[in-house]
């Protein structure tokens, strides 16, 4: 199945991200996508007083608990992110004019990717974890924006930071601190020395 996955079957990806298949695919893991269905906003008023990092697991553990009751014998993964700045937490724009509003807001000032995950196995969760990275948006002008939206299309609109830092992202930065898996919303690092400890891949 992999040279590095020694599961029987592969893991379960509760998430419809290419970008986090990709990161499973190139780390050599390999995974079926089986899309959560759950209502992030509803989960999020549940949770209000909590800051980010904790509602980012809560939203991974319950995409990965959603899939899970499908998928009862196999190993499943959950994962979100959220962005704050403060008390203030972001949601993914879903059209350009919210997307240009929102960097407008992040323009100039240091914001917060939280990024948890959750396994899961028969409902069991085996593991959980959140990360946080600390970027830094300069003080670009409104003619980079407009040319900005223009290059990064509507693919930015499921972005909560209306942004792909793998890309042309990187652009709005004058400095971040974090690793990139993470950034990109999936703290592999700890994963892959979690699956390690449980046998699924070699040492």
């Amino acid at each position: 199945m992999s040279n590095f996955w020694l599961g029987q079957d592969p893991l379960v990806l509760a998430s419809a991200s290419k970008i986090r298949s990709q990161i499973l695919a190139s780390a050599g893991i390999p995974h079926d996508i089986v899309p959560a269905s759950v209502d992030e906003r509803n989960l999020e008023n549940s949770a209000q007083g909590q800051e980010g990092p904790a509602i980012a697991l809560m939203l991974a553990q319950a995409k990965a608990e959603s899939v899970s009751a499908q998928k009862p014998g196999r190993m499943v993964l959950g994962a979100d992110q959220t962005l704050t700045i403060a008390s203030q937490i972001f949601h993914k724009p879903g059209c350009r004019a919210n997307a240009r509003r929102q960097l407008l807001s992040l323009k100039g000032q240091a914001h917060r990717l939280n990024s948890a995950l959750a396994l899961v196995q028969g409902g069991t969760l085996l593991f959980a974890t959140v990360i946080s990275a600390t970027l830094t948006m300069r003080n670009f002008s409104e003619a980079f924006l407009d040319n900005y939206l223009n290059a990064a299309g509507p693919d930015i609109f499921s972005s909560v930071g209306c942004y792909h830092i793998e890309g042309i992202g990187i652009h709005l930065f004058d400095k971040i601190d974090g690793d990139q898996f993470t950034i990109m919303g999936l703290p592999l690092i700890p994963l892959l020395d979690h699956f390690r400890n449980l046998g699924l891949i070699i040492r």
